[in-house]
């Protein structure tokens, strides 16, 4: 059911290419494997960066290809969705945490971290989520205190994606208590400093090859050296981010949606009951109609926001829109889609089974539907 899309041109299509073939050659053949183990190799995070496909965005002096152009990043997300391998948490690196390096470090900072995002030695992670504090951000209560040359860190995260397998990890710490959310700072916590411990790798019910983890700090010792951006900034850096957090989750979800409409109609063509296949009778035809005119219409919408944000004109409304409405859909056609495998779709065997677990947090990380939801809300005077 492909479509062209005008968004891509033929060297878009040319690095999906090479997307495709890296996680058809390098990830789904070990992908069933590392869902065992609850995370990825690290020496696969060095073969993404040899193939190019880590933070295209990272200039060339330091050591990236310097081409900003997000359309690569939806590439690649799609392509890992399309292939079922889910655990390489090459967007959360790519897409939501070396931005931040680029647009707050300074030159001193990009030289001593960016070379090593490239190339996959170095792994990030950012550690906003509290045990006591999700969406809520102006609630968090992991604390810096200012000791003059450096910062004394204490506090707990949790549900940090790449937290077992991250060599950085951007936490998100108060170091004004008294200064609501201007006393939000970003600090750059690095492996091996003491203090810096990581819990268990959570057993989530999806996304089993990616290593989510529970993070502490205790008296860690962090340089001042180690600040990203300004003190007292980092809430506001959040919100400059965070659109682009949530399209790309909003483009996964997209390719989720494709993938289901793919399978179904696969097997609505070659599953048979009472001797004909099932794509014969007029429900299974009419729900496979309903759920490619909704990827379609839903595609048609996350185009126009990528070439949105490309120009730089998508705002936090818009973009709320798109990780609501893609996120809630995609969880509507898995389900969908479980329901018309019968039995089979509740086996493991099936990719259908494995996408309904992996989808369902899609609506609750980068902010729940319920947030977006009040964020267009407020955006339309309410």
């Amino acid at each position: 059911m492909s479509t062209t899309r005008e968004i891509f041109d033929a060297e878009h299509e040319a690095f999906r290419q090479s997307a495709r073939t890296f996680f058809e050659k390098e990830v789904a053949p070990h992908h069933d494997q590392w869902e065992k183990d609850g995370i990825v190799p690290r020496d696969l995070w060095l073969k993404a960066g040899e193939a190019g496909l880590l933070c295209f965005d990272v200039a060339e002096e330091f050591g990236g290809p310097g081409v900003d152009d997000f359309r690569y990043n939806v590439i690649l997300s799609e392509e890992q969705t399309r292939a079922g391998t889910s655990g390489p948490g090459f967007s959360v690196h790519t897409d939501i945490i070396v931005p931040y390096l680029s647009s707050l470090a300074n030159e001193e900072q990009k030289k001593r971290w960016l070379p090593g995002c490239v190339t996959g030695e170095t792994i990030t992670a950012i550690a906003m989520t509290e045990p006591g504090a999700g969406s809520d951000l102006q609630g968090i209560r992991t604390s810096a205190v200012d000791k003059g040359d450096h910062y004394v860190l204490n506090g707990s995260k949790t549900f940090i994606s790449n937290g077992i397998n991250a060599d950085l990890v951007i936490v998100v710490a108060r170091t004004n208590p008294d200064a609501g959310h201007q006393g939000i700072s970003l600090l750059v916590v690095e492996r091996g400093m003491e203090g810096f411990e990581r819990g268990r790798n959570l057993d989530k019910i999806g996304l089993h090859a990616q290593d989510t983890a529970e993070l502490s700090f205790s008296d860690v010792i962090v340089p001042k050296e180690n600040l990203l951006g300004e003190e007292g900034s980092g809430f506001i850096s959040l919100m400059m981010n965070l659109p682009q957090e949530r399209l790309i989750i909003a483009a996964q979800a997209a390719a989720a949606c494709d993938y289901m409409v793919e399978i179904c109609l696969d097997y609505a063509k070659t599953r048979e009951a009472f001797g004909k296949p099932i794509g014969k009778f007029q429900n299974t035809r009419f729900l496979v109609a309903e759920m490619a005119t909704e990827a379609r219409i839903t595609r048609v919408f996350l185009d126009d926001c990528i070439s949105r944000h490309i120009k730089g004109e998508l705002d936090a409304t818009g973009a709320s829109m798109a990780k609501y409405w893609a996120t809630e859909l995609q969880n509507k056609l898995v389900n969908q889609a479980v329901q018309l495998h019968g039995g089979y779709g509740y086996m493991m065997e099936y990719p259908v089974a494995k996408a309904y677990l992996d989808s369902r947090i899609s609506t609750i990380y980068g902010g729940t539907t319920e947030i977006q939801k009040e964020i267009i809300g407020r955006s339309l005077g309410l």
